[in-house]
């Protein structure tokens, strides 16, 4: 029978949920541009989207991620270029946006919660480095599929291949290098923090 969490490790969540929301939003404030072809600009917000879901589980990564978007969607400064609004959700990126819930949901559920238990073995690096590439790659999927229609949406023909290859040059290719830096960052700052974590997140655990 599963137990039941205690007040502190409850609120221990909480807080910890809504600091995941809050350095999501402050990681906006770093961009790059991704190169000559790329409209959109790299950003670190992807990589602690997944971050909030490898610590928080898969369920606190998807409140935490959907509180970001929801404030960003209310108007505050949190998205990409301290910008926000809900018109920005439903433009050409928004897909990415939703992307970042459904990226740190699917990497949380890999991982799960952070446990004393948990051994800093051969397997459990090959588990991170799985359930990071699985998030960049979940984040593209609606990132790219609503990209691809908003550029459609503003053409009098309809030309998918265009539209594809469009998306391609502009809100893919030129982010796998940085992706790639950012995986490897997220892998390493997934095995030291979730150790620590574990003593505030799952106590119960070491029992």
């Amino acid at each position: 029978m599963k137990k039941k969490l205690s007040k502190s490790v409850l609120r221990n969540r909480s807080v910890f949920t809504a600091l995941f929301a809050a350095l999501i939003s402050v990681s906006a404030l770093v961009q790059l541009s991704a190169g000559p072809f790329a409209i959109i600009p790299l950003v670190l917000q992807n990589m602690m989207a997944l971050l909030s879901g490898a610590i928080l589980g898969a369920a606190g990564g998807a409140v935490s991620v959907s509180l970001f978007v929801i404030s960003g969607a209310l108007g505050l400064p949190v998205y990409a270029g301290g910008r926000g609004g809900f018109a920005i959700l439903l433009g050409p990126t928004g897909g990415f946006l939703i992307g970042y819930i459904l990226g740190s949901f699917v990497c949380g559920l890999i991982l799960g919660m952070p446990s004393y238990t948990e051994k800093r073995s051969f397997k459990t690096l090959i588990k991170t480095i799985v359930a990071g590439l699985s998030g960049f790659i979940i984040i593209y999927i609606p990132g790219l599929l609503w990209y691809t229609i908003s550029y459609v949406m503003k053409r009098d023909t309809i030309d998918f291949s265009s539209a594809v290859f469009k998306g391609a040059m502009e809100a893919f290719l030129p982010f796998i290098p940085g992706d790639l830096v950012k995986l490897i960052l997220f892998v390493l700052l997934t095995r030291a923090l979730r150790p620590v974590s574990a003593r505030y997140l799952n106590p119960d655990d070491a029992c």
